[in-house]
């Protein structure tokens, strides 16, 4: 199926209606500094040094990246970013993005930030899935071995069935609140155990509606035959099937440890590849959408005017609800609200913690936004574009 004559995402009026001249000033500098590696590179060092230092510079973080790409410090701090987005009828996916925590009193406590969040979500129509990374709620280094076959000692089982634990108990709440619940995909020799507990807390939650969603990583060969495999799988046994699907977001990392440790690499040989897997499973997924429900977490023009295409095609309704569009906070607004615009369903990732514990995010994006062709560009020439056309309207 072709896009011609679909959406476009080109109209800067609505894609910044949301933010004030001086607002759109602040993005247009923000995605500026983005375009140059060199200066991404130098500036996250010297952040990360000088927090370590205890200089002041959490402020700076602050009114800048931080403001960017994250709702607030705490869940009651996001209001405001949700009640703005939601007035454009842009809805929220919520996230508790700190990162890095390694011992059982972070786990407890990244799940006890999980179910406020799932309890607050429940309260607020604005919100439209809840979402967790599993290595904030369990050991990376214990799911590896897990995946790997290698037997665990009794202590090691016992953080293994409370990791698993603190899933469920997200996930049920998410039920009983009458939520979504998204699970993130993370890296290969992690993935399995991460899928296993997914489809586990499918077969458990998923009989009346779609509350748990796997998420696939199309940058992977195995991707999309993973996916129709679980969909067969699953709705064989009475279940319906959720998937958020993304690009990914470890391609470097794979592919170092592939060639260190002499397995295959995961990836797609091209972003060709993943284009096309990527726009191959939105089609599977609108041929299945009985019992299918899809959240498309993309920043490709190209994928959301295809799945646009695709639900009118097959005669959906664009505000149809198993089928949502989504981007992260601060990024593509140009298609969030346009799409949003048209009536289609549109959420934002919105991560959110102190300052200090999001910076790997933060940097995460940065350097994201640095490394692909044309991304921070593509923003910074709409956002210069919008500020052009403002001026001349005065």
């Amino acid at each position: 199926m072709t896009t011609e004559n679909l959406l476009t995402f080109d109209d800067t009026s609505v894609a910044f209606e949301a933010k004030s001249d001086r607002e759109l000033k602040k993005t247009h500098f923000i995605f500026a500094s983005m375009n140059n590696p060199l200066l991404v590179r130098v500036g996250t060092a010297l952040t990360s040094l000088a927090l370590k230092l205890k200089l002041p510079v959490k402020g700076l973080i602050r009114s800048t990246m931080f403001d960017q790409f994250c709702g607030g410090e705490a869940i009651d701090k996001c209001e405001k970013t949700i009640d703005h987005l939601g007035r454009y009828h842009v809805r929220t996916i919520l996230d508790f993005s700190a990162e890095g925590q390694e011992d059982e009193a972070s786990f407890d406590f990244t799940r006890d930030e999980a179910l406020r969040v799932a309890d607050f979500a429940k309260e607020n129509p604005n919100i439209a899935f809840c979402v967790v990374k599993l290595t904030g709620l369990g050991s990376r280094e214990l799911m590896a071995r897990v995946q790997e076959g290698k037997t665990l000692k009794p202590g090691e089982a016992a953080r293994f069935e409370a990791f698993k634990a603190r899933v469920e108990a997200i996930a049920k709440r998410a039920y009983d609140n009458g939520l979504r619940f998204m699970i993130d995909a993370e890296e290969s020799w992690i993935q399995d155990v991460i899928d296993g507990i997914a489809y586990d807390l499918m077969r458990k939650f998923n009989r009346e509606r779609p509350v748990v969603y796997i998420t696939y990583q199309f940058y992977r060969h195995d991707a999309l035959e993973k996916m129709k495999q679980g969909y067969a799988d699953l709705t064989a046994e009475g279940c319906f099937f959720a998937a958020k699907l993304v690009r990914g977001a470890y391609m470097e990392k794979e592919r170092e440890r592939a060639e260190e440790k002499g397995y295959r690499d995961p990836i797609q040989a091209d972003k060709a590849a993943t284009d096309r897997d990527y726009n191959l499973a939105q089609e599977f997924i609108l041929d299945h959408i009985d019992r299918f429900s899809v959240c498309s977490g993309t920043h490709n023009e190209m994928s959301c005017a295809l799945l646009a295409g695709l639900m009118e095609a097959k005669g959906l309704k664009r505000n149809d609800e198993r089928v949502y569009f989504s981007q992260l906070l601060g990024m593509s607004d140009n298609i969030s609200f346009n799409l949003a615009k048209e009536g289609y369903n549109v959420s934002k990732y919105v991560p959110y913690g102190p300052v200090e514990k999001v910076l790997p995010y933060l940097f995460r994006r940065a350097e994201e936004n640095s490394a692909i062709k044309g991304q921070s560009g593509r923003e910074f020439i709409l956002i210069k574009k919008e500020i052009e056309r403002r001026k001349a309207n005065k």
